[in-house]
């Protein structure tokens, strides 16, 4: 990727629908640090899978968790709503020759079309999903994993745009999720948080993010978003890169026996 930052004068608009003529998107390409992270989200996954299990993923995306743990259990399923998502994770898959891990386009917010009691694990990472559809798919005894954005994730941006940052208190969205598998009789309901410095390493990584995740509503459609992302980067660069902030919450809940 050229770096637009070598440039004297940086075209971003040009860069951002660049951008969005790509069919899917994936992540593992965007590069950051954060300084901070109270966890590893694939390795929370990984860590309550055992070799048999089968595995359902709730908004995999283009399957980059899938296929980093794809070794950690028996059969994997990833569902995403957006068509595009899954085309992306198919062909990460076959590129990477994985038997065990097949990818559908289902919406979670629906009901899913699975049996009862059909997964050992559910997962689910800054995705929507249903509490009492996920206690139904999953085994007595089955552990569902979900990490999920704070509500003050990228505040410097949303503050620079003057859009996008949640009213909500901090927690919520966690907080609410927790009495929904409490409702739907998950037991030993485990909550975390953390708030980290995150860095990008470029303009372009930061409007990559920008154009595929709900920050700022409606990124890229006036005219002035580029100078505000410009003036953003300005005043927000540094030796590690262009700062922010990443706000995640982690829930681990076990159904019942």
């Amino acid at each position: 990727m050229e770096s637009m930052d070598a440039r004297e004068s940086m075209d971003y608009k040009s860069f951002y629908e660049r951008v969005g003529a790509r069919n899917g998107w994936d992540f593992s390409s965007v590069k950051a640090i954060a300084e901070g992270v109270a966890w590893d989200y694939a390795k929370v996954v990984q860590s309550r899978c055992k070799a048999s299990d089968t595995l359902l993923d709730i908004g995999t995306g283009g399957g980059e968790l899938l296929l980093r743990i794809a070794d950690a259990a028996g059969q994997l399923v990833g569902i995403d709503h957006a068509a595009g998502m899954v085309e992306t994770a198919r062909r990460n898959a076959e590129r990477e020759k994985r038997q065990n891990v097949r990818f559908m386009q289902i919406d979670a917010e629906d009901a899913l079309p699975f049996p009862d009691a059909s997964f050992d694990v559910v997962c689910c990472r800054h995705a929507p999903f249903r509490a009492d559809e996920s206690g139904r798919v999953l085994k007595p005894g089955g552990v569902l994993v979900t990490q999920q954005v704070g509500e003050g994730d990228k505040r410097n941006l949303a503050q620079a745009f003057g859009r996008g940052r949640s009213e909500a208190t901090t927690g919520s969205l966690m907080r609410k999720y927790a009495a929904e598998l409490n409702a739907a009789g998950f037991v030993d309901v485990q909550c975390f948080q953390y708030d980290a410095d995150e860095y990008y390493a470029t303009a372009e990584d930061l409007i990559f993010l920008l154009k595929h995740a709900p920050i700022i509503p409606g990124f890229g459609e006036r005219d002035e978003d580029f100078a505000v992302l410009e003036r953003f980067v300005a005043d927000n660069r540094s030796d590690k890169g262009i700062r922010t902030n990443s706000e995640r919450s982690l829930i681990i809940a076990n159904k019942k026996l």
